[in-house]
């Protein structure tokens, strides 16, 4: 299993068909929370994966600076859900930053679901908002200073 590290354009139909399922199966009806899933900024993210048996078990939307923050963005972290708990978020998160780090050091700027404030933090993050509500669920922005 190895890291895909695509721009919009190098995805194959497969491959971003797969992605958005997966962003749908757990944004929009794991966490019954209906919002516009296609928001027009994938077009300029590179899109990270990893594959196990030709399926996506984990992905995350890498987004530059100034963009859709002044500040390189991660979003649509996913991990399926029969591989949570086993590191593999984390191995995202950091493969992520490392990334974004190769492009320039910038600061990278989310928008965490709040309950995963946690999470974040042992990545590296830390919160610079109070929650509020985004999509239906409380979210925090957070920080990777660098």
């Amino acid at each position: 299993m190895c890291w895909n590290v695509k721009t919009f354009n190098q995805l194959t139909n497969e491959e971003l068909y797969a992605i958005l399922k997966l962003r749908v199966d757990v944004f929009v009806v794991e966490q019954n929370c209906p919002y516009p899933e296609l928001d027009n900024f994938d077009q300029q993210a590179t899109h990270l994966f990893k594959k196990e048996a030709d399926e996506i078990i984990a992905y995350s939307r890498l987004i530059p600076r100034g963009v859709k923050f002044k500040e390189a963005s991660i979003g649509r972290v996913i991990t399926k859900r029969d591989q949570r708990r086993t590191g593999l978020g984390t191995e995202l998160m950091k493969k992520s930053i490392e990334i974004i780090n190769n492009w320039e050091r910038a600061n990278i700027l989310i928008e965490a679901q709040a309950h995963l404030e946690g999470f974040y933090r042992n990545c590296g993050f830390e919160t610079i908002s109070e929650p509020y509500i985004l999509d239906g669920i409380d979210h925090i922005q957070m920080i990777y200073k660098q």
